[in-house]
C-alpha cells in the first residue's frame, strides 16, 4: 500500500473515532466510505477489523447488561455468521462496483433512519419471529458490503429498548460480526499480516480520536455536528451508488 493510502486510512480512522466520541455514530460506518474511495472495498474491509472491535469493546464495557442482552438477542447473533459467509462469497464473486454501490445504498438508508428516528414499534410476537431473518440479513449485508448496521439497527430501534440495552445489543452484534468477518476475510486471503499491521497503526489514531471526541462533545452542538456528518455520509453514499454509472 502506498504511503498516501496509509495516510488516508489513518486519517479516516481518526475522523471516525472523533465522530464516535462526539456523537456516538458507528466507527466503521463513518470510516469505511472514505477508505473505499481511496483503495477499494475489498482492500478496505480487513483494515477496519481491529479498530472496530476495540472501539466496540470500549462501548460495551460502559453500557452494562451484557449477559442479559446476549441471551435476549441470541438468535440474531447466531444467524448472522451464516449470512456473513454467504455475503462474503458474493463479494468475491461479483463485480466490486456492485458491492460498492450496495454499500452506498446502505449508507444512505442508515443516514435517513438515523436523522429521522422513525417512531414505530414491532409487536412482540412479530419481533420474535423476525430475529433469525434480521440476523441472517444483517450478516449477508455485512459480508457483501462491510456495513454492519442494516437491518439490525432499525429492528432494535423498533423495540424501543432502554438506551444502554440498545447500545449493548448493537455493539454485541458489531463485535460478533467483526470476529466472524475476520475469519471469513482470512479464509479468502484478504486478512493478512500486512493488513493487520496497518490496522494496528490505525488503532492508535482511533484511540486518539475517541479520547479527543468525548471532551469536544461538551463544547460543541452535538446535534448540528451529527447532522453535518450524516449529510457528508449521504453524499459519499450517493457517490458510491453513482460511480459505476459515471
Amino acid at each position: 500500500m502506498e504511503t498516501g493510502d496509509i495516510l488516508v486510512v489513518v486519517g479516516a480512522f481518526f475522523f471516525a473515532a472523533l465522530v464516535k466520541g462526539i456523537t456516538g455514530l458507528g466507527f466503521s460506518t463513518t470510516a469505511l466510505p472514505f477508505i473505499v474511495y481511496a483503495i477499494g472495498l475489498k482492500e478496505a474491509l480487513p483494515l477496519l477489523i481491529v479498530p472496530s472491535v476495540v472501539s466496540n469493546l470500549i462501548v460495551m464495557r460502559d453500557a452494562g447488561h451484557f449477559r442479559a442482552t446476549l441471551m435476549q438477542f441470541r438468535l440474531i447473533y447466531a444467524a448472522a455468521p451464516v449470512g456473513i459467509f454467504i455475503g462474503l462469497a458474493l463479494l468475491m464473486w461479483l463485480d466490486p462496483a456492485i458491492s460498492s454501490a450496495m454499500l452506498g445504498l446502505v449508507l444512505i438508508i442508515y443516514c435517513v433512519i438515523t436523522i429521522t428516528q422513525p417512531a414505530f414499534k414491532l409487536p412482540t410476537a412479530l419481533a420474535r419471529r423476525l430475529e433469525i431473518p434480521v440476523g441472517f440479513t444483517t450478516g449477508l449485508v455485512n459480508g457483501f458490503t462491510g456495513s454492519q448496521v442494516m437491518p439490525v439497527l432499525p429492528y432494535l430501534l423498533s423495540l424501543q429498548l432502554d438506551r444502554n440495552v440498545f447500545i449493548q445489543a448493537i455493539n454485541i452484534s458489531f463485535t460478533i460480526s467483526s470476529g466472524v468477518f475476520a475469519i471469513g476475510l482470512a479464509w479468502v486471503g484478504l486478512f493478512t499480516f500486512d493488513t493487520t499491521q496497518i490496522s494496528f497503526v490505525g488503532l492508535v489514531a482511533m484511540l486518539v480520536g475517541l479520547k479527543l471526541g468525548i471532551p469536544i462533545r461538551r463544547r460543541l452542538s452535538e446535534s448540528s455536528f451529527r447532522r453535518a456528518v450524516l449529510g457528508l455520509l449521504m453524499l459519499l453514499g450517493a457517490g458510491l451508488v453513482l460511480r459505476p454509472l459515471l
